[in-house]
């Protein structure tokens, strides 16, 4: 079976490796080459065994680390036709490492990629489904203002759902963040909030999906108490528990103890 290690999540850098130890699919890196290299090594992961890098967008949360690390070990890079030429503009591509759009599908390590369209505001955002070489599914959606009916259907029946509890909106709403930027994320192409996951949590879990890690949670306007609570309570009402029904947990800003999920 293969593994998920979420290596960095939130609004400081995210990245997440999904495969084997001796061979996948890096999904962002958006910290330093050294700090994905150091976590990576931490989890038992040679850098040498990524065999490509997906990309769902070019903020720096999500590519910081890219040009050297893909330099430095040679991986190749996939994203959307926009997110690469977003990247082009930034001077992040170059010629030591190839770079491929992705329309909608790919076979990269061993497993299937299917790539989806997400709401997010940067120039054409994507969140991806992986499938491994035994047919279990983790979905990594994440960045997302609003579940459209696309993102929606790549997550149902998933066995493994990473998907965005970025913030509490009454944490944002009060909090030190200029008005403009608060808009930003309370739009349609922001973030989802802790009470967004919520409400589609019950959805996904009646459709198949028994394991959810929440991921992207805001330092400034969030907690990984607050997010894990708002999920639970959601789920109670639907009355299933956790622990019990379903397996909850919370991405760690940084995966300081080298844990993967099994999916």
């Amino acid at each position: 079976m293969a593994e998920l290690c979420p290596l960095f999540s939130g609004s400081t850098g995210n990245s997440y490796y999904i495969g084997s130890k001796s061979s996948g699919i890096l999904v962002d890196i958006g910290r330093s080459c050294k700090q994905v290299t150091t976590v990576m090594q931490r989890c038992g992961i040679d850098p040498l065994s990524v065999q490509g890098i997906l990309i769902t967008h070019e903020h720096s949360d999500h590519i910081s680390g890219l040009r050297v690390f893909a330099s430095k070990y040679h991986i190749p890079v996939f994203a959307s036709k926009g997110t690469l030429g977003a990247l082009e503009s930034m001077g992040i591509l170059n010629d030591k490492y190839p770079a491929y759009t992705i329309e909608d599908t790919l076979e990269l390590a061993g497993m299937h990629v299917n790539a989806f369209r997400t709401p997010h505001d940067c120039a054409e955002s994507f969140g991806y489904r992986i499938e491994a070489e035994d047919g279990h599914t983790v979905t990594v959606a994440t960045d997302i203002g609003h579940i459209t009916p696309e993102v929606e259907e790549n997550l149902h029946g998933t066995d493994l759902a990473v998907i965005e509890s970025n913030h509490d909106i009454g944490m944002l709403r009060t909090g030190p963040y200029p008005y403009s930027l608060k808009r930003r994320i309370l739009s349609d192409f922001g973030h989802l909030s802790n009470t967004a996951c919520a409400d589609l949590l019950p959805e996904l879990f009646e459709d198949g999906t028994k394991h959810f890690l929440l991921a992207h949670l805001s330092r400034e306007n969030n907690t990984p108490d607050i997010a894990r609570q708002t999920a639970v309570c959601g789920m109670q009402m639907a009355g299933v528990e956790n622990a019990e029904d379903y397996i909850l947990q919370v991405a760690p800003i940084e995966n300081l103890t080298g844990g993967a999920i099994t999916f």
